[in-house]
């Protein structure tokens, strides 16, 4: 927590990143409300964001923004736009836990470039079939969906 925060009783701020493509999948029956609820645990939420590729329906954007999520949609690599949009947060100092909902072991170098900065790290999993045993070792905290 910043100092400031910490002197006048706030909470954390959360930034919570949704990698689309690995979380919102027909074998997850995933609900993003339950992605911001785990992640909402952890402090205030100071940033949603769900990252999509330019496959995503129309409809799919409409339901992210309808949750309150600031959706990103990309026509490169989901993985990418979302590390680095991360990262730049991470850096900027304005966040004190970094959330990420994946299953994608490839965010363990974010969770720990986040963690040496002294951001605490949260990872969320849709569910525990496919799910990065990596990626959540490598997080402070790590829930799972389905549990």
């Amino acid at each position: 927590m910043h100092p400031l925060r910490r002197l006048l009783g706030g909470r954390d701020d959360v930034a919570l990143f949704v990698d689309g493509p690995n979380v919102i999948r027909e074998e997850f029956d995933v609900d993003l409300d339950e992605v911001r609820d785990a992640a909402a645990d952890a402090g205030r939420l100071a940033v949603s964001r769900l990252y999509l590729d330019e496959h995503a329906s129309s409809g799919l954007v409409r339901a992210g923004e309808a949750k309150g999520f600031d959706v990103r949609v990309t026509s490169g690599d989901v993985d990418v736009k979302l590390a680095v949009d991360a990262a730049a947060l991470v850096a900027e100092g304005d966040v004190d836990v970094l959330a990420v909902a994946t299953r994608d072991s490839d965010f363990k170098p974010l969770l720990e470039v986040a963690g040496e900065r002294g951001v605490r790290t949260l990872a969320i999993a849709p569910g525990s079939h496919g799910r990065s045993d990596a990626l959540l070792n490598a997080a402070d905290d790590a829930v799972t969906l389905d549990e």
